[in-house]
């Protein structure tokens, strides 16, 4: 199968200063110059998201800046009730969140035989962003544990809502989070300013989940960037000791530059460019999954984020993916790795790596043979699931 072949586009103009010996600017402006720095800047933009493979899709139907004018109901900077029946404040991703309370209101009601509730919720950061969390409450089993779901990069939480149906009929209440610029939650569809930011905001989420559910053993679950996003907060000791586990799919620990040189340049061209989307052509390549239906599904879906990745967003995987390397060592917790040998997304080797450098006692890693990203989204997707389920049962 074909490559991907990842092509920048330059815009002109740009603006770039000289100066001689005596310190007298000899030209201010020049066109070769400005053209010559945009193409190098390009350049810089090329090499930094040249790890990251892009997948073909087509665009999003919603609003990639999530602008959407119309009734104003302002959040308040405290948490606010479940399933708030009100509208939502405006700005970026006000429509998206829109359409995602629309979608949990609509789940309840189809659930004929009553056997769960489902809910959502919104948090405020001090920074000021809205966050979108949902629930999937069993209401015909007995409960013995709770999972909290981070989804991957361009998804969102609503994404799992049958792997959480799954979790339900075993009695795991079902928690999912919407990370900053994605699904449900504030920001610029796609882009992320700090990932700490979405670190940040699920150490809250888990506070609360904590809270509400006193005496239940707590699990995380975290897929691609989400699995990043959540060993970051696991190897916080004050989180570690309250969560019973981890599990991860194709986890986002080994996406690496092909230079050194680039962990160099990537923050200035994130400070230059942050929310720049490379314009690319592309041959085909590799999907995330093996399962056509499931592709249509995923980017036919408007609160995923089809658009090229943003400058800011890839510096930031790269910033967390490096920040793991360096501290698998430290990963305490018990947790199960599962990863695609055929993923073309982030490296099944660094799963590996993680299962043989953790500190963890009791941990499990299992590759499955040809498969891609998306394992949930794989046409074994049911087998994949109960081994998970068994994974949790044994440790309730």
């Amino acid at each position: 199968m074909a490559s991907e072949v990842l092509i920048l586009k330059g815009e002109d103009p740009a603006m770039m200063l000289t100066s001689g010996a005596t310190g007298r600017i000899s030209a201010l402006f020049s066109l070769n110059a400005l053209k010559s720095l945009i193409v190098f800047l390009n350049g810089v933009v090329l090499l930094i998201l040249l790890p990251f493979r892009v997948l073909v899709s087509t665009p999003a139907k919603d609003d990639h800046e999530g602008h959407r004018k119309g009734a104003v109901v302002r959040v308040p900077a405290t948490i606010v009730a479940w399933k708030s029946s009100s509208s939502v404040s405006s700005g970026n991703g006000a429509s998206r969140r829109t359409m995602a309370i629309r979608r949990v209101l609509e789940e309840e009601k189809k659930d004929d035989n009553n056997n769960m509730v489902r809910d959502y919720w919104l948090f405020r950061p001090r920074r000021g962003d809205t966050i979108f969390t949902q629930s999937w409450i069993p209401t015909n089993v007995k409960v013995r544990g709770v999972v909290l779901l981070m989804h991957g990069l361009n998804e969102h939480s609503g994404r799992y809502n049958q792997f959480a149906k799954q979790l339900n009929a075993n009695g795991y209440k079902v928690y999912g989070m919407d990370w900053v610029g994605h699904g449900g939650s504030d920001g610029l569809h796609g882009y992320v300013h700090s990932l700490d930011d979405a670190v940040s905001d699920m150490k809250v989420f888990l506070e609360k989940i904590l809270t509400e559910n006193p005496g239940l053993p707590c699990f995380c679950f975290g897929h691609s960037t989400g699995g990043a996003i959540t060993l970051k907060a696991l190897l916080d000791p004050k989180i570690e000791a309250r969560i019973a586990g981890a599990v991860l799919t194709s986890p986002a620990i080994g996406v690496e530059p092909s230079h050194p040189i680039l962990l160099a340049l990537a923050p200035i061209a994130s400070v230059l460019l942050p929310t720049y989307q490379c314009s690319s052509a592309y041959k085909k390549g590799l999907p995330v999954s093996r399962d056509p239906e499931a592709l249509i599904a995923k980017y036919s879906d408007p609160l995923v984020s089809t658009g090229p990745l943003r400058v800011r967003t890839g510096y930031e995987i790269l910033r967390i993916t490096s920040y793991l390397q360096q501290n698998l060592t430290k990963v305490k917790v018990p947790f199960f790795v599962l990863h695609g040998t055929a993923d073309s997304v982030t490296d099944p080797a660094a799963s590996k790596k993680l299962y043989e450098e953790a500190a963890s006692t009791d941990k499990t890693s299992k590759l499955y043979e040809g498969f891609l990203h998306d394992l949930l989204f794989e046409p074994e997707r049911d087998a994949i699931t109960q081994e998970i389920i068994q994974w949790l049962n044994s440790r309730v």
